[in-house]
């Protein structure tokens, strides 16, 4: 099922996207990425939070 989620994502994500897909809150999410669990970027300065489609796979991928 997860190997299905990861292949069908585009390769940039925002936050209320990987919420969604991993059922968790926004909050979470970035409480994740300030300790490194799992990163995001901000391709501008001004832009939103995204996440790569790589890093959600290598984070679904250890929480086998």
């Amino acid at each position: 099922m997860a190997k299905e989620k990861e292949q069908n994502l585009p390769e940039l994500l925002s936050i209320t996207e990987i919420a969604k897909l991993l059922g968790v809150s926004t909050m979470t999410l970035r409480r994740w990425d300030t300790k490194g669990i799992l990163k995001s970027f901000r391709p501008t300065p001004s832009s939103q939070r995204r996440y790569r489609r790589s890093d959600v796979a290598k984070f679904l991928g250890s929480k086998k």
